[in-house]
């Protein structure tokens, strides 16, 4: 991967394959109007997968454009793909998918940026390792790393050029500033989670995407947590313990050496994509020109 920016934040944005249709409009706008975005911040990423990818984990997938539309489109703006195979189910005989495997070796050609997979089973992490080198490898939140001590460790594999943690040691900034620069520019901070801060159960949630990417017939997992039918609000996203806005990564997570954020949102509808497209790397002037430009493409469907 490219060297990274002292002074820059890599944003890591959520839907490759869920939302392409908002990022052939958003990606045109972000480059041909650069003096409406934060010139402190860039796009670091985009991942995802696409349905019926038994590798998946985290969230379903979704979007039915081609995997070559969407790296062509990520090639022409420069910027890494990555697949989201973090199912923490897996067993040998998954190893074989034709799916995710030509998805890998068409992610594994070399032209632009390198391109990651987003994995949790280190069964997969092994296989992928000997079978698509050129991939880079992002350890996935859905591990729920919430011992600090584990998290370092995890930190410390050579495997991941990149670890995300659960967003509930996002506030322990004396336990940050123990780790060395190259560590901390490993660390991946999930910024917008809307999960309840005292959830117990985070593990079977994610569990349970995982049976149903394998295609197993189980329930859906009943959240326990206060508020749980209201669904994603960024409202109550904002008011949780662990929300990293825009003044938290500018005037302290930066400072402290730390340059990359994820946004997470694949399950979500592309308008609210849009908001946080607009609060995260969006100047408040030029916010509402934004919103113009993308909802007056008829092209979308942001509904």
């Amino acid at each position: 991967m490219d060297k990274l920016k002292k002074d820059t934040v890599y944003y890591h944005l959520p839907g490759l394959f869920e939302f392409y249709e908002l990022y052939c409009v958003f990606l045109p706008l972000y480059r041909e109007h650069r003096e409406y975005f934060y010139d402190w911040c860039e796009i670091g990423s985009v991942y995802g997968a696409p349905a019926d990818c038994i590798w998946g984990g985290g969230r379903v997938g979704g979007g039915d454009c081609s995997p070559q539309e969407i790296l062509a489109l990520m090639r022409e703006y420069g910027i890494s793909a990555r697949l989201t195979f973090s199912n923490s189910l897996l067993r040998e005989e998954h190893l074989s998918d034709k799916k995710c495997n030509t998805l890998c070796t068409l992610f594994s050609e070399l032209q632009g940026k390198r391109n990651g997979v987003i994995v949790h089973s280190d069964l997969l992490l092994d296989y992928l390792k000997r079978n698509y080198p050129k991939l880079y490898f992002v350890s996935s939140t859905t591990k729920v790393l919430t011992d600090f001590e584990e998290l370092v460790n995890e930190i410390k594999r050579d495997e991941f050029l990149y670890v995300v943690p659960d967003f509930r040691l996002n506030k322990a900034w004396g336990k940050w500033n123990t780790l060395s620069q190259n560590q901390k520019e490993k660390v991946e901070f999930l910024c917008n989670e809307c999960c309840w801060f005292g959830c117990r159960e985070r593990k079977l949630c994610y569990e349970a995407v995982s049976r149903k990417n394998l295609g197993e017939n189980c329930p859906d997992h009943r959240c326990m947590a206060p508020d749980a039918r209201e669904g994603y609000r960024f409202s109550k996203a904002m008011e949780n313990p662990g929300f990293i806005g825009t003044d938290d990564i500018k005037n302290i997570y930066l400072p402290m050496g730390f340059n990359n954020f994820k946004i997470e949102g694949r399950g979500l509808g592309s308008a609210l994509i849009l908001e946080f497209l607009l609060f995260y790397m969006t100047k408040p002037e030029y916010q509402l020109h934004v919103r113009e430009k993308i909802y007056l493409d008829a092209m979308l469907d942001l509904f």
